[in-house]
């Protein structure tokens, strides 16, 4: 497994290298318009991770935290199509959109970027040494350009995508006249190479028409004299540009590229949906997916990847995906076991149930079963485990969008909206006889209302199709496989600007949340069954004391090696509280046998955890 972990790395560094860029002097650039976040925590949970990481790891995980991976993973379909079939038509389509030349104009925002690799230097760990032999003894192995093969065995239905960056921007003369601010989770989006939506945008220069250049920067919280956060930004704000400008210093080292504005100042503020500004030039440049090879590749991050493989689904097999939505893991179970078996996907949400039913039909994946069913009652109180009942939507669903860690889509978080049409439905027989043309006043109330139903989603009473079984459970023992994706607090996604929201009691709540969810899929895998636990976290409260709960609570559950295991081992020890709470973590022998993806790490992937358990008898 250590040769594999190695080969990985070789990789992905190889693959990610750039021919030795010119990179300017920081001082010949300004410091205000670059890309140079520093990611703000909860004092306690910073002090925190301080002690379970050490201060100069902790701060390379921050730092990573803010940059996206500067690659794309990608999982292919092998039911529909091969590795090198796919590589053959992506290398195409990338060079017909002029995304193979990613090479240029390297910044040095981040002091830490090599020359030679494009990597920061700082993301290496000081013990790889033996990682660096055996590198150099398989760098004539690894392929070169914008799209390869991963080359661990087993994992060669996995290609990546070569992105770059962070970049330098001209911004030129926009400086001080043109520029845009958007909020975070916009911000973060574009990062991974959306454009700008309307309801994205907070702030805009005055006199903006539509095909101007401008400098897109983004909002992020600051803490505020009540000791919360915000952003203290009214949307529709006017920027100035200069030194005298409200928020001139919130947008130092958060310049996140430039694009042409789609429509006026004007425009961007009354209108409900669209694209705001068309980014040009981005400060991280990664290719896009959208509409490409559907059916054919699916985009996932690689931990995702390995999650659903330290599995190992075999055919005929009964496996239950306990939070399965989008439905990213779930696929890949199914096409592991090369869709002969059953695959049983639940969610507590009707319409993300829908999601993960319309990429199985995309993927052409005939032994997913989806059902309505919040985890924490996955085991069934009686016998009619399997009782159904259908909702009330039976149209076919025209089209959903698919969005989670499994997903780092780059249009998903357009935050579309809908707009609202002047003429309203009847209520209670009531406005029926209104003409099409009379003009309703809409308050705008009813306005930011309708725009959050379309960001979740329509709710269960406005659907738009697709039918959805409810279970009531099922039966214990009832599963040869279990996996567990449990909710998490996140906090490995990537890139995030902000992480202050999290709090001590807000991440111990999380974990009494995922022992709960344990407890249930301990219940339903039969005895010499397989239980997988993951999350996209950083926090070792919802990782490495989940696996210390687990062990010490259920005596027949044993960690078991994973296949592949590229990730690195967990943490050793504990941590004690102010308030007397101990919260423990792995003991010596057990960390080699969980994998952690750091973000700082050298394979350049979003923070994740794995654990595997194996059941043994539970007899007594």
């Amino acid at each position: 497994m250590k040769k594999a972990r190695d080969l990985l790395q070789t990789s992905c560094r190889r693959f990610l290298s750039l021919p030795n860029p010119k990179i300017p002097k920081m001082e010949d650039m300004s410091e205000r318009y670059c890309y140079n976040p520093i990611l703000r925590w909860n004092p306690q949970v910073e002090e925190y991770f301080v002690k379970a990481y050490g201060a100069d790891h902790f701060s390379r995980v921050s730092d990573a935290l803010t940059h996206p991976s500067c690659y794309s993973c990608i999982r292919v379909n092998t039911l529909q199509s091969t590795s090198d079939a796919v590589i053959q038509k992506l290398a195409a389509i990338m060079n017909d959109t002029g995304h193979d030349n990613t090479n240029d104009n390297i910044s040095k925002c981040d002091a830490n970027v090599d020359a030679d690799t494009g990597l920061k230097q700082t993301n290496v760990p000081q013990n790889l040494n033996d990682w660096s032999k055996m590198a150099e003894a398989l760098k004539e192995d690894i392929q070169t350009g914008p799209v390869s093969k991963c080359q661990i065995p087993g994992l060669d239905y996995v290609v990546f995508v070569k992105g770059s960056g962070p970049h330098t921007i001209d911004y030129g003369h926009t400086h001080t006249s043109k520029e845009v601010i958007v909020s975070r989770k916009c911000a973060e989006a574009v990062l991974r190479g959306a454009q700008v939506y309307v309801p994205g945008v907070m702030a805009c220069s005055a006199h903006v028409e539509k095909g101007d250049m401008i400098a897109v920067s983004a909002a992020v919280e600051q803490p505020g004299l009540d000791g919360g956060w915000g952003i203290g930004i009214t949307r529709g704000s006017v920027l100035q540009g200069l030194e005298t400008d409200a928020y001139y210093m919130e947008r130092n080292g958060l310049y996140i590229g430039q694009g042409r504005a789609m429509m006026s100042r004007a425009g961007m503020f009354r209108a409900l949906e669209g694209v705001a500004v068309d980014m040009s030039n981005r400060v991280f440049k990664l290719p896009s997916f959208h509409d490409v090879l559907e059916g054919e590749i699916f985009l996932q991050n690689l931990p995702s990847i390995v999650a659903a493989h330290a599995l190992d689904p075999q055919k005929g097999e009964r496996i239950l995906d306990m939070c399965a939505a989008p439905g990213g893991k779930t696929t890949a179970i199914a096409i592991l076991m090369k869709d002969e078996g059953e695959v049983v996907a639940v969610d507590r949400s009707h319409n993300k149930v829908l999601v993960i039913q319309k990429l199985a039909a995309e993927m052409g994946l005939n032994c997913i079963t989806t059902y309505k069913l919040d985890a924490l009652k996955a085991v069934s109180q009686r016998n009619d485990s399997y009782t159904t009942t259908d909702l009330g939507c039976n149209e076919k669903n025209n089209g959903v969008t698919i969005q989670s860690s499994d997903t780092p889509s780059l249009h998903v978080e357009r935050e579309l909206t809908e707009g609202m049409n002047a003429d309203k439905s009847c209520e209670n027989g009531r406005n029926c006889n209104k003409t099409v043309n009379e003009r309703t006043y809409v308050s705008k109330a009813e306005i930011r209302k309708n725009i959050r139903r379309m960001r979740n989603g329509p709710g269960r009473n406005q659907c738009s199709g697709g039918r959805v079984q409810n279970s009531k459970g099922f039966s214990p023992h009832s599963f040869d496989r279990v996996l567990l994706d449990a909710p998490c607090s996140a906090l490995g996604l990537r890139p995030r600007l902000f992480a202050g929201e999290e709090t001590i009691q807000s991440l111990r709540n999380h974990a009494k949340y995922q022992r709960r969810m344990f407890d249930q899929a301990v219940q339903l895998a039969r005895p010499g069954g397989v239980i997988v636990y993951s999350t996209c976290t950083i926090n070792p409260g919802e990782n490495e004391a989940l696996v210390r709960y687990a062990l010490d609570t259920y005596k027949f559950l044993s960690l078991a090696q994973q296949h592949p295991s590229i990730g690195g081992p967990g943490l050793l020890g504990g941590c004690e509280f102010p308030d007397g709470y101990i919260e423990e973590w792995l003991r010596p022998g057990e960390e080699k046998l969980v994998q952690r993806f750091d973000p700082s790490g050298p394979l350049d992937t979003i923070g994740f955890f794995i654990a595997k358990f194996i059941v043994g008898s539970k007899d007594g």
